[in-house]
Formats: structure tokens, sequence, C-alpha cells
């Protein structure tokens, strides 16, 4: 009997025990499982390459394995929305696309996931452009630029990578702060609007570092100015548009690392821990900045809060500008 009141006596208290932790501590360590990640681009592109250098780091962080599924289409749409309705227990997550959570949901009269769907964990990487001249046009500046549209009103046109794009809203948000009328020409991609603009077909372009920057340093291409709000390593003589007369002037791409809302906090916590660790890696800051990108690891709330910043400006962009989806 002695022994058996004993045995009671243990398991109550050990129920008492655990019923006092934090729900944090009660749970099993995280991770337990592989982790899915969802990248909401084809294979090859610079998020898919972003989060395949991440992964050695990201599994040796968490001691368990990333499995990377892409899911593109419909600008991002379809893979946040699987995302947004997994269970929320830091098993998948989600590459998010700028465009898919701060453009398409201006753009479309219904999304299948809203923003409250989704827990930022951290940003990922910024992907600025530039503005580019062809060597024959006589501007060098965003001032001369502006002067030379200004002149000749409605005649000067911008090639960018396609409708909705980054670049697209990039090359609205340079002709909108700037008071100019310019029409802005859509292409497949930067490498058609490279070639045109390259050739003098379209006189400027609004581009991305890879497609522009040995043009640029060969002097085949003259940069304006980039668009992000620091000069870039990889341009470092090419001033900003900011510091170029455009005050506070700042449009890059950029992805980031998104969960089902409602994960556990402790679990995004630990997550970004292990992001931004990888991201801050040299070797990898290096791999992901010859992509055009710049590394770029946050915590959750400034994710947070730049999702909602970066929302509204375009959303009011869009809507000044009158620009519709594809």
């Amino acid at each position: 009997m002695f022994h058996v009141a004993r045995r009671r006596i243990l398991a109550a208290l050990t129920v008492a025990a655990f019923a006092l932790l934090p729900p944090a501590a009660a749970r099993a360590a995280y991770p337990e499982q592989l982790i899915k990640i969802i990248v909401t681009f084809p294979p090859g592109g610079s998020a898919d390459t972003v989060i395949r250098a991440l992964e050695p780091l990201v599994t040796a962080e968490l001691k368990q394995g990333l499995v990377i599924e892409n899911r593109a289409g419909a600008g991002g749409n379809i893979g946040m929305a699987a995302v947004a309705q997994a269970k929320p227990d830091g098993y998948t997550l989600g590459v998010a696309p700028a465009g898919a959570l701060t453009v398409n949901p201006h753009l479309n009269a219904s999304m299948p996931f809203a923003l409250k769907d989704l827990a930022p964990i951290t940003l990922l990487a910024e992907i600025p452009f530039v503005l580019v001249a062809s060597a024959n046009i006589p501007a060098r500046t965003p001032a001369e630029t502006i002067a030379l549209a200004k002149a000749k009103p409605g005649g000067l046109s911008i090639g960018h990578g396609g409708n909705s794009t980054a670049m697209h809203l990039t090359a609205a948000l340079f002709t909108q702060r700037s008071g100019i009328a310019m029409e802005l020409v859509p292409y497949r991609g930067t490498a058609p609007a490279a070639v045109d603009v390259l050739a003098g077909h379209v006189p400027f372009a609004v581009l991305d570092i890879p497609a522009s920057r040995q043009l640029i340093l060969d002097g085949k291409l003259n940069a304006i100015g980039v668009s992000s709000a620091r000069r870039l390593a990889s341009l470092p003589d090419v001033p900003t548009l900011a510091e170029s007369g455009l005050a506070g002037f700042e449009s890059v791409g950029w992805f980031g690392l998104v969960a089902p809302a409602g994960t556990p906090a402790d679990v995004i916590a630990r997550l970004n821990e292990a992001f931004a660790k990888a991201l801050k890696d040299p070797a990898v800051a290096e791999k992901i900045r010859t992509l055009g990108a710049e590394p770029a690891p946050t915590s959750p709330e400034q994710f947070g809060r730049f999702i909602q910043d970066e929302s509204a400006k375009w959303g009011k962009l869009i809507s000044e500008a009158g620009i519709k989806a594809n």
C-alpha cells in the first residue's frame, strides 16, 4: 500500500509541476521533425537560391532538416495561401515575396489569404534597382533626367520588367515624386528591357543589378541612381536617388520568411535566431550579393512593421497612379 500511495503522490506532483510550467516549456523542444519551406518562385530564382544557400547553416543551428517546396504562381498568392492555411506549429513556413504581401492585395478584388493569416519571422533580402539611361541620352543625374523629361513632356519613356512588378512601381514612384510625365513601358523581364535600353529603343529603364551592373561598369549604360536607401557595395560610385535630389526615395524588391498566424512566439523567435545567424555568415552574405540582393535580417516585429509600411506606400501609389493588374 505504501508503494502504491507513493507512486500516486509522485504522479500527482509530476502533473502539478507540468501544469505550473509555461506553455513553451511544457511542449517538446522545437523542432522535432523536418521543416517545410514553401518558396513562391520557381527553382533557380533569387529567393530559391538564397533559401538553399541558408539551408546548411539553418539545419546545423536547428539540428533539423529543411524541405524546400517550390509552389509558384499568381504572383506568389498560391504559395502564400498554402502557408496561411497550414497548421501553425512551426513546421510549414513560406518565403513571402513583396508583391504577394504588399502589392497584390491592392490590385486584386479577392485574395486567397490576408496579412493577418501570416506571422512575420524575418526579412531575408532586399533587391535594389537602378535607373539607367542609354549612352546617347544627355542625362547623368536625376536632376538632368527630370529636366529632360520636362522639356519633352510625354516624349520620353522608362522600360521596366513587367506590369505590377517592383520595377514597374519603382519607375512609377520616380515619375510621381519627380512630377514628370514619362511613358512606362513593360517588358517580359529585365533582360529584354536591358537589351532595348542598351540599343537606345527606350531612353531609360529601371533594371535589377545582375542585368545592369556590367553594362554600367563597361560604360555602355549611364547609371542615374540606385533605388535603395544606401549605396550598394556592388556599385559604390552610383549615388542613391534619395541623395541625388529625391529625399526619402526608397524602392526595393524583397522577400522574407513567414509562418501561419498563431505559430507560438517562442517558435518564431527560434526560427528568427537561426535564419538571422545564417544571413550574417560572410560566405552566405557574399553569395546573396552576387544575386544582386542584400541580406537584411530583422526581428519579427521589425519585419511586421516593414510589411505594413510597404503596403501603405504601394497602396497609395497604385491608387494615385491608376496602376492595374496584368
